[in-house]
């Protein structure tokens, strides 16, 4: 399966086997959404379990928190990350805060599943990737899968979990694996051993990271595309890099972080978006608090730059493996 596929088959478990979970949004419904993950749903489990919603992302996830506090289990889809905002205050005021209100009387399992990140052409209104808006707010988790093994399996784990969680999908890799150099054919997630998924029920933990390459020289800790750019990168820079795909932001595998840095010592983070306040800041405050008398080198960012996603010069924005490969050498130089 690709990444597409992966997300349908979880949602099509999961309405399967729960008459509390449905799914809804604007497109996807009967259209399937906009890069069909509901394909087939709406015709298979019938138009209340999977419908459109008007294009109105607050009223989406303010009545998902009310179908969640009395015991529906809604996964939303919010067309693109960046028309989320509108959502931001039922989000931040609302479903992060009803358990602590309630005094743990009331829960709400919702999802909202969004597709985020560049890589597309999609100009500035079409690439952002707003995931630390989110991971700063107590009461939300935050996820993010590179690949489709860990998309179905993470997602399930999302449904059936009982607080709300942001499901941010990178829609670069949604049909293949994409290593940053984009003048290259676009490789299909065909034969990869990720790309074999079971067709049944099965989850991956919410708050354990992948290691993706084990490697001695330095760690890098990545998520999303980024993570397949990492690889890449330390192939162009000839590093025996660990790149860590931490899979969910909250809650954070910090223990698995920890243990590879003491190991080499060095440390890159690498991520789309802008750098100013990105969760990169968070990780790299993490890793000096837990390893400092373990670095041998400063810690280093790789991410987008501090201003809007810019269609014209998409490349200089998004980080490549050459950018990130270049902050390896200096890690390594350190």
């Amino acid at each position: 399966m690709n990444m597409i596929q992966a997300l349908n088959s979880a949602l099509d478990v999961k309405l399967s086997d729960d008459p509390n979970v449905l799914t809804f949004g604007e497109d996807a419904g009967y259209f399937g959404g906009v890069f069909r993950v509901n394909e087939g749903l709406q015709k298979k489990h019938g138009l209340t379990r999977c419908f459109d919603a008007p294009i109105a992302e607050g009223g989406i996830v303010a009545a998902a928190i009310g179908m969640g506090v009395y015991g529906v289990r809604p996964v939303v889809e919010i067309q693109f990350a960046d028309y989320i905002y509108p959502a931001y205050d039922q989000l931040v005021s609302e479903a992060a805060k009803i358990r602590y209100r309630s005094g743990g009387e009331f829960t709400v399992p919702i999802t909202v599943r969004s597709p985020y990140g560049g890589g597309i052409f999609g100009g500035q209104t079409h690439s952002q990737s707003p995931e630390s808006l989110f991971t700063h707010i107590a009461g939300l988790k935050t996820v993010i899968p590179s690949n489709p093994y860990d998309a179905k399996g993470l997602l399930i784990s999302c449904i059936e979990d009982n607080d709300p969680v942001l499901f941010f999908e990178p829609k670069r890799i949604y049909n293949g694996p994409f290593d940053g150099w984009h003048e290259n054919p676009v490789q299909p997630w065909t034969g990869h051993p990720l790309a074999e998924v079971p067709e049944g029920h099965y989850t991956v933990p919410l708050g354990k990271a992948r290691v993706m390459k084990e490697g001695a020289d330095v760690t890098v800790l990545a998520y999303g595309t980024m993570v397949w750019v990492s690889l890449a990168a330390a192939e162009w820079a000839g590093v025996d890099a660990e790149v860590i795909d931490l899979r969910t932001l909250v809650p954070l595998d910090i223990d698995t972080i920890v243990e590879s840095v003491k190991k080499t010592g060095r440390c890159v983070i690498a991520h789309e978006a802008p750098r100013t306040s990105g969760f990169g800041a968070e990780l790299s405050a993490l890793v000096q608090e837990h390893c400092f008398h373990h670095l041998e080198a400063p810690i280093e960012r790789v991410t987008g730059w501090d201003t809007p996603y810019p269609h014209a010069f998409e490349w200089d924005y998004f980080p490549g493996p050459k950018r990130v490969g270049e902050a390896l050498k200096r890690a390594m130089e350190g």
